[in-house]
């Protein structure tokens, strides 16, 4: 099966219940070839409406950090971890991801074989690495099960405090050097947490996103699997 296929398959899906209240699915877009593969936690209203993820103003200023490295959306590819719009754009519950990450985003992620994830917000990081703090590992690279993390802050916190487009553009130069091969991650093993813990005790990079209502994956501005 192509990754066409399989992103065309997950449009007809109805397996849980995000789909009842959901106006399309969302499946992700982008290259089948993709050394990148971003991974938020589900779609916002405009993606609802639009059926692409991240298109919004938040998806704009990601568009301007991947040109700031060289990069085109179409060179990368991005989806979510749930691929319909929670009600009320409440936070996706356990069996929801569960059932869709094993439905499409591991075959997504196996056809698409990426160097490097990128969870976008605190409950997708969550997913992959158990125990870290965005304001304390943003622009460290970890590898885990053999698959690379790069770990960012989503883009939307840029839209609420300016301060931040400049860390996010600092942090894609690192992003960049790791897929020049200029710069290698640092390997964890099971115990993320207390590595992680480990590693920030002496003071954190700066302060945590911000918490908002509703899922941290879609463009509409909320900040929010290790395979």
């Amino acid at each position: 099966m192509t990754l066409e296929e399989l992103n065309a398959e997950a449009k007809l899906c109805a397996r849980c219940r995000l789909r009842e209240g959901a106006t399309q699915v969302v499946p992700g877009e982008g290259s089948a070839h993709a050394e990148i593969m971003f991974i938020g936690e589900g779609p916002g209203a405009v993606e609802d409406k639009t059926g692409r993820p991240f298109v919004g103003p938040a998806g704009k200023f990601l568009d301007e950090l991947l040109k700031s490295i060289g990069l085109v959306r179409g060179d990368i590819f991005i989806t979510n971890m749930v691929k319909c719009r929670p009600p009320e754009n409440r936070d996706p519950r356990d069996d929801e991801m569960e059932i869709c990450t094993s439905s499409w985003l591991e075959p997504q992620i196996k056809l698409i074989n990426p160097k490097v994830f990128v969870p976008l917000g605190r409950h997708a990081l969550h997913k992959f690495l158990p125990g870290a703090v965005i304001s304390k590992e943003h622009g460290e690279l970890y590898e885990r099960g053999g698959l690379v993390y790069f770990v960012m802050y989503h883009p939307a916190v840029a839209l609420y405090n300016g301060s931040y487009r400049k860390v996010l553009l600092d942090d894609f130069k690192t992003l960049r050097e790791f897929l020049d091969g200029a710069v290698e991650p640092e390997t964890l093993n099971d115990a993320v947490s207390d590595i992680i813990a480990e590693k920030r005790k002496p003071g954190g990079k700066g302060p945590d996103e911000p918490k908002r209502d509703g899922p941290s994956g879609g463009d509409s501005g909320q900040v929010g699997m290790s395979f």
